[in-house]
């Protein structure tokens, strides 16, 4: 399936939600693990391995991103004293690594591209959220965006633009440039996922409609009408792109594909898995650059 087939449909987006909650808002966020699988790609038939549980441990694990060049990933981890922190583990070694350790909470880890380092929502000491930066040992850290907040989620779409969730009543979705020249309101009303559509210049985002259906929707970088896709899975308000154009998301314990089709009538497919998943309510899901790795977010069974 590739993008430009997918987006012949189009129509406005008329959307409603609730209030989005900070970073800092839930005093005991509920546990959850990353879970790791090797994707296979045949010529007529997708499946993944067994998952694997990498962070076998109580407490918040979450908001998988994986390196660009795909031996490791970064991710979210909660301790006891509620501090957030990111961490790294790398695929060879599996071995975990601390990256900061900070005053602040940093959540949201995400590779920069064309660049050694990787982006986070810091929430400063005063409670507010804006995009970092810091240097991939988790030194050095630099604000990104000075006059942007509170930012709840981000996505780059180059070296200079991204696209960001502003948290907000509503929230909003802004296409900005990072010198500060450029800050343009393209939606309200949208959900947590954010993406760059991979080899094309789109962007997609979550939108929900009149009925408060949530809906992955996609729009030029460059603006535009934008379009939907495909309606999220009941039960789920995350998805990822593969390198290939491969859409995944979750559904009552497994992991499905879009079937490509645009429209009311459009489905999920369920993507065979080598073992059920000893969890429950997968989450976020990230794919790696190189197409060969599945990361997601589930609460682990007692």
């Amino acid at each position: 399936m590739r993008l430009p087939h997918a987006l012949v449909v189009a129509g406005a987006i008329v959307s409603f939600a609730n209030a989005p909650v900070s970073a800092q808002a839930a005093s005991a966020p509920p546990g959850t693990d990353v879970f790791l699988a090797r994707i296979f790609d045949g010529h007529d038939s997708l499946r993944i391995s067994a998952p694997q549980n990498i962070t076998r441990r109580p407490g918040y694990d979450n908001q998988p991103a994986f390196l660009t060049d795909a031996t490791g990933l970064l991710y979210t981890a909660i301790d006891s004293t509620g501090q957030a922190d990111i961490w790294r583990y790398d695929l060879g070694t599996h071995r975990h690594t601390r990256l900061t350790r900070t005053p602040e909470s940093e959540y949201s880890p995400t590779m920069m591209p064309g660049s050694k380092r990787f982006s986070v929502v810091r929430v400063e000491r005063d409670s507010t959220q804006r995009l970092w930066s810091f240097r991939l040992d988790g030194q050095d850290p630099q604000l990104v965006l000075p006059s942007l907040a509170p930012v709840g989620y981000h996505a780059w779409l180059d070296q200079f633009r991204l696209v960001v969730y502003v948290l907000g009543t509503p929230s909003t979705l802004h296409v900005v440039r990072r010198d500060g020249t450029e800050d343009e309101v393209r939606a309200s009303h949208i959900g947590r996922a954010i993406q760059r559509v991979p080899a094309q210049n789109w962007y997609s985002y979550v939108q929900l409609d009149s009925t408060h259906t949530p809906w992955i929707v996609a729009q030029p970088v460059e603006g535009g009408p934008p379009s939907r896709l495909v309606r999220l899975p009941e039960d789920n308000e995350f998805y990822t792109w593969a390198p290939d154009g491969t859409l995944f998301s979750a559904t009552r314990g497994s992991i499905v594909r879009w079937n490509g089709v645009s429209g009311e009538g459009s489905d999920w497919v369920p993507v065979p898995m080598a073992a059920p998943v000893s969890a429950n309510h997968i989450s976020r899901l990230a794919v790696s650059p190189d197409g060969r790795w599945l990361a997601f977010v589930a609460e682990p069974l007692p």
